[in-house]
C-alpha cells in the first residue's frame, strides 16, 4: 500500500507525470476522465486492501457489468426493433415508388427529380417509424461511444499509475500474480498479451457468424479488427502487465456478455423476438466449427 496522503493525492502526484508524452497523447493521458479513473483505482486498491492485480480485476468487472452490459443488452433492443421495422419499411417503399412515378408522370417530373423525392419521403416516413418505435439506429452506437472512451481512459489510467514517478508504482510492481508478478513491467512470456489477441479473435469470429452475407464493406471491417486483434499482441507484450491485465480480464468479460445476452432467457426478459434455437451455444459451437472445416 502507498504511504502518505489518501488515494485522491496518490492518484493526484501519479497523474501529473507522463514522460515523453506530449501534443494531444499527453493531453488525453493528462486528461480529467483519465484522473478520475486513477482516483478509482486507487480508492478500491485501498479501500479493499486487494492486491493491486485483483483491484484491477475487480474493476474491470464492475465496469463492464454495470456500464457496458446494460448498454449492451439496450443495442439489443434496439437493433431488434430496427429488423422489426423492415418489412414494414418495405411496403412502405413499394407503395411510396408507385406513388412518386404516378405524380411523376402528372408533373413532367425527370428521373433524376423522381429519386430526389422517393428518397427524401422515404427517410421522412422511416424517421417517423424509428421515432414511433423509439428505435432510432444511432442508439444502437451508444454503446460503442461510451466503451471505447472508457477504456482508453482507463488504459491510460493504468499507464500513468505504472510509471517511476508514480506514487503508487511500487505498490504496482509487487501486486501481480502467477507469472506476472511486477504489474509495473511488461508481461515477458507472453502469456497475457497471447491472451489478449486469442480472446478479441475468438470475439471477432463470434460476430461473423452472425453475418449470413456480409457486404463488402463488411467483410473489410471484419478483417481490419482481426488484423488490429493481431497487432494488439505486440501492443500488450510492451505495455506494463497491468495494461495487458485489464485488456485480458475486459475482452473475457465482454466475450462472456456476448454469450449471455445469446440466451433465450435474456431474450425473454428483454422482450426481444427469440433466437432461431433453443440451443444457442451449442449452434454457435458448430457453425464456427464448420467454419474451420471447410
Amino acid at each position: 500500500m502507498a504511504s502518505g496522503g489518501g488515494g485522491g493525492d496518490v492518484a493526484r502526484e501519479a497523474a501529473g507525470v507522463v514522460p515523453g508524452a506530449s501534443g494531444w497523447y499527453g493531453s488525453l493521458a493528462d486528461s480529467a476522465p483519465v484522473h478520475l479513473l486513477e482516483h478509482l483505482l486507487v480508492s478500491v486498491q485501498q479501500g479493499s486492501g486487494l492486491p493491486w492485480w485483483l483491484s484491477i480485476v475487480a474493476v474491470t468487472f464492475s465496469v463492464r457489468t454495470f456500464i457496458t452490459l446494460p448498454l449492451a443488452a439496450y443495442q439489443l433492443v434496439i437493433i431488434s426493433k430496427v429488423e422489426a421495422l423492415q418489412v414494414e419499411i418495405s411496403e412502405l417503399a413499394k407503395r411510396l415508388r408507385y406513388e412518386v412515378s404516378v405524380r411523376a408522370r402528372e408533373s413532367g417530373w425527370t428521373e433524376k427529380q423522381s429519386r430526389f423525392q422517393f428518397q427524401k419521403n422515404l427517410r421522412r416516413l422511416v424517421s417517423q417509424l424509428y421515432v414511433r418505435e423509439n428505435c432510432h439506429p444511432f442508439k444502437a452506437s451508444l454503446l460503442v461511444w461510451v466503451q471505447v472512451p472508457l477504456w482508453v481512459s482507463l488504459s491510460l489510467a493504468l499507464r500513468n499509475l505504472s510509471l517511476h514517478e508514480s506514487a503508487v508504482q511500487g505498490d504496482l510492481a509487487a501486486g501481480g500474480a502467477l507469472w506476472f508478478p511486477d504489474l509495473s513491467s511488461p508481461d515477458s512470456t507472453w502469456i497475457l498479451p497471447l491472451g489478449v489477441g486469442l480472446i478479441n479473435l475468438l470475439l471477432v469470429e463470434v460476430f461473423s457468424l452472425q453475418r449470413q452475407n456480409p457486404t463488402r464493406f463488411q467483410k473489410l471491417l471484419l478483417n481490419f479488427i482481426r488484423g488490429f486483434s493481431v497487432l494488439m499482441v505486440p501492443i500488450a507484450a510492451t505495455v506494463p502487465s497491468s495494461l495487458s491485465l485489464y485488456w485480458f480480464i475486459s475482452s473475457l468479460i465482454g466475450f462472456s456478455h456476448n454469450l449471455l445476452l445469446r440466451s433465450p432467457a435474456i431474450h425473454k426478459l428483454l422482450k426481444r423476438p427469440l433466437p432461431g434455437s433453443e440451443t444457442p451455444y451449442r449452434d454457435l459451437l458448430s457453425a464456427l466449427v464448420n467454419k474451420y472445416r471447410k
